[in-house]
């Protein structure tokens, strides 16, 4: 790996630095708590009985052999818990627009039919987790199918609803500008059609839930939920219960990337059975049960059109989309369609644009958030209209996307687009300055020279470009809070999720420099309810804005009051003192100090109600945002492909992002390259396939690919600090998902060029059986020869059984 970095501002002692990982101490050395470690005496465990069918109604269901069977706690159906109703989709503002949203969210268990595989059906409680694998299997369910949807732009218009109210519960347009007359005087109109296929993420631990009930008080203790404040909002809603009565326990998280973040239907199954039982249960999803019940993502249908005038500038965009939401709506949905119609336009100047987009109902797995949602996909579908734009014109890839690139003389960009109920405000950045710079950082032309070179001596080798905008800082408010013990160290509460991206370092950078101290002596807590009363957890890329804010915000009260309290203590003024090294001081007599830990001892219950104020030494902070930021940049891709195999080899991997300000390079150089190995993902392996009956293909690693190191290259990056955001006081852009929006369409691209240049990628990912049917052809139109011709006797071991693609029905 190699980073380039420009920067303009002053370095500040721990944020701006390369302050290692502090939780690294723990989770490197196996004294992670994750949820699986939760062991409660007593505990019972539950196993989900799922369905089996695509869709179906429940002729019958027979539970007796596993209730009968010895151990067995508790079996509960559909008819148990018909009164908790479905699960409601999170307030964020969407119901207003969509009043009959609720209708389509998950039942706890399936009523009457079921509408995917993997759809939980009933439940078994018993006193071991292999007893009640055993008893679940005993359970036998009747079905009588009924016609399968999978195909999101079939399901859109086809007559027979999945759900009383449609297969479309939401429908988005975004428009501004006068698109008709742009088309109508455009010198080119391109047009495309563009399919991203169904993946997710992958986190090494498997989703888990363990309820401890207190009977007397009616209260439940969960351990699980990775946003725990979202979660028990929506978990209590179901159940009847105040959220006071649901107290959240903090466990580690072994992945996230958005797909584990709601209340799943097994979660209040779960709490449910300990309430009915007054006793611990517990429930950890094996591998199978996650590929067909975690939150899939992605999958989206793009007919996209551009007007171009006679030099390459884009004059209009135009783009229909089918997003496939699966079975049910879930989460805080219909959010990433509406991200998606939003962010369509990227970090171009197009002076027109009318998005619609279609949010369908299928019979697949639920979909929700993955990292980048909206962006990867949209991404793909406009960055391969400008590569096809650019071959139609005879343009170069590069110089079609330079002419048309945001600049400062520009902003602020404000075309009257709205996503995410926020108005789109772009208002710092030169997005061409930055890609210039990157270009040169990269010394793309010589990947050109070297591509060329390759394919001179009969290799497929090609370069491919995808240009990239995100939005990051989503979500109004988070909390935080400083506590200084009489030890001398300090705890910092965040209602923010730690979820592998490295935000306990972060907040304890920021809080270190407020209070002059070092990050060693700052725990951060979190994912605790009882400390944490009010949060909104880690999601599109907020955490270090949002958190950040809140902790900095108590911090700097913190210190306030640690100036106020050793100001009556020294007896000096306040301008008199500073705090330097976790000491408060009377300027010019170090001598005369008072430690951060003494100031918080002598202030103790007595002397606070003596002087009629609060004790201790900390403070509360809530940080409001209202304005997303926009980091950008450049992703380019140099690959070789096999024609003999299909194989592929990733030569040279580069991204680039404006960050505005980095609080710490290396959480943030470790946030691009993560990113980067699942683009590489979406782009060339991860994709959940179905057979025509809605059966799922891809329920173990033998089937659904993931990229391991073998084949993850060396990921390059320059990260500028060139426009720092005026939207909050660090002026930070979030980076958590820069790494991976741009990866498919600049691999596609890539693919392109290797094969001669001809415009064959329309889809992602790109199967190896896809890429060697695609080189045979490129092969075979270079000498002369037929397809037929061209390695024969490689095609029986490549006759891989990929079944029906997400959007082929």
């Amino acid at each position: 790996m190699t980073a380039t970095s420009s920067s303009s501002a002053p370095q500040v002692p721990h944020v701006g630095g390369r302050t290692p990982r502090i939780e690294d101490r723990r989770l490197l050395r196996g004294k992670g708590y994750y949820v699986d470690d939760v062991h409660l005496a007593g505990a019972l465990a539950m196993r989900v009985v799922r369905a089996t069918s695509a869709h179906a109604t429940i002729s019958a269901i027979d539970t007796e052999a596993a209730r009968s069977l010895p151990g067995v706690r508790l079996v509960l159906t559909g008819e148990d818990t018909r009164h908790l109703g479905v699960i409601p989709i999170e307030e964020i503002g969407y119901h207003e627009g969509f009043p009959e949203l609720d209708t389509f969210g998950h039942p706890v268990l399936a009523v009457d039919k079921v509408l995917y595989v993997g759809q939980p059906v009933a439940v078994v409680v018993a006193e071991d987790p292999y007893l009640a694998e055993d008893a679940a299997e005993l359970v036998s369910v009747d079905y009588d199918d009924l016609p399968v949807l999978l195909n999101p732009v079939e399901a859109a218009g086809f007559s027979t609803p999945l759900h009383a109210g449609g297969n479309e519960p939401a429908r988005f347009v975004k428009e501004y500008g006068d698109v008709e007359a742009a088309f109508a005087a455009a010198a080119h109109v391109v047009s495309g059609e563009f399919e991203i296929g169904r993946h997710t993420g992958i986190p090494m631990e498997t989703r888990g839930c363990v309820v401890e009930p207190n009977p007397a008080r009616d209260e439940l203790w969960m351990w699980g939920p990775v946003h725990v404040h979202d979660s028990r909002r929506v978990m209590a809603k179901v159940l009847g219960m105040p959220q006071s009565s649901m107290r959240m326990r903090h466990t580690d998280v072994g992945g996230n990337f958005g797909v584990r973040g709601g209340a799943f239907p097994e979660y209040i199954l779960v709490a449910h059975a300990a309430r009915i039982l007054g006793e611990p249960v517990k429930w950890i999803e094996d591998r199978v049960e996650h590929m067909v019940g975690i939150s899939h993502a992605r999958e989206q249908v793009h007919r996209i059109s551009g007007a171009f005038d006679a030099e390459g500038r884009i004059l209009a965009l135009r783009d229909e989309i089918w997003h496939n939401h699966g079975a049910f709506m879930r989460q805080a949905e219909p959010l990433v369609s509406d991200i998606t119609a939003g962010m369509i336009v990227g970090p171009y100047r197009i002076p027109a644009l009318s998005a619609e987009l279609h949010a369908v109902l299928t019979n697949k797995t639920p979909l929700a958030a993955y990292r980048g949602p909206g962006r990867f996909e949209g991404t793909f579908a406009r960055e391969r209209l400008f590569d096809l734009a650019a071959k139609e014109m005879g343009i170069d890839p590069v110089t079609i996307r330079l002419r048309n690139l945001l600049t400062a003389a520009d902003l602020p960009w404000e075309p009257g687009l709205e996503i995410a109920f926020e108005p789109y405000s772009f208002n710092s950045g030169d997005v061409l300055d930055h890609v210039q710079k990157a270009l040169v950082a990269a010394d793309y032309d010589a990947w050109r020279a070297e591509a060329a070179a390759a394919r001179a001596e009969g290799r497929l080798v090609g370069n491919g470009v995808g240009l990239l905008m995100d939005k990051a800082g989503l979500g109004l408010y988070e909390t935080g809070s400083v506590e200084v013990d009489e030890a001398g160290r300090i705890r910092v509460l965040t209602g923010a999720s730690s979820v592998g991206q490295g935000i306990e370092t972060v907040l304890a950078q920021i809080v270190a420099d407020q209070l002059s101290i070092s990050p060693d002596v700052i725990d951060v807590l979190h994912g605790d309810t009882d400390l944490v009363p009010d949060g909104v957890g880690s999601w599109s890329s907020r955490s270090t804005v949002l958190a950040g804010g809140a902790a900095r915000i108590a911090a700097i009260k913190t210190r306030e009051k640690a100036l106020e309290l050793a100001s009556e203590m020294l007896e000096a003024d306040v301008a008199d003192l500073e705090l330097t090294e976790g000491r408060v001081q009377v300027v010019g007599s170090p001598g005369t100090s008072l430690s951060l830990g003494e100031i918080a001892r002598r202030f103790d219950n007595f002397t606070a109600r003596l002087a009629g104020k609060e004790p201790g030494l900390g403070a509360d902070a809530v940080y409001l945002d209202d304005h997303m930021n926009y980091p950008y940049g450049i992703t380019l891709v140099q690959i070789e492909v096999d024609p003999t195999t299909g194989g592929h080899t990733i030569r040279r991997f580069f991204v680039s992002t404006e960050a505005g300000k980095v609080i710490n390079h290396l959480t943030t150089e470790g946030q691009i390259i993560g990113a980067a190995a699942q683009g590489i993902g979406g782009a060339l392996f991860e994709e959940f396939l179905y057979d025509e009956a809605g059966q799922p293909l891809s329920t173990s690693f033998m089937d659904y690919l993931i990229p391991t190191a073998e084949v993850i290259p060396r990921v390059d990056y320059f990260i500028t600090e060139d426009a720092p955001t005026p939207n909050n006081p660090f002026g930070a852009k979030g980076l958590g998902e820069v790494g991976l929006i741009a990866v498919g369409a600049a691999v596609a691209g890539a693919i392109d060029d290797a094969l001669g240049g001809e415009f064959r990628v329309h889809r992602v990912p790109v199967h190896p059986q896809a890429l060697f049917t695609m080189a045979r052809q490129a092969v075979a139109g270079q000498d002369g020869t037929t397809v037929d011709d061209v390695a024969e006797s490689d095609t029986p071991a490549l006759q891989i059984h990929l079944g029906t693609s997400a959007t082929d029905g």
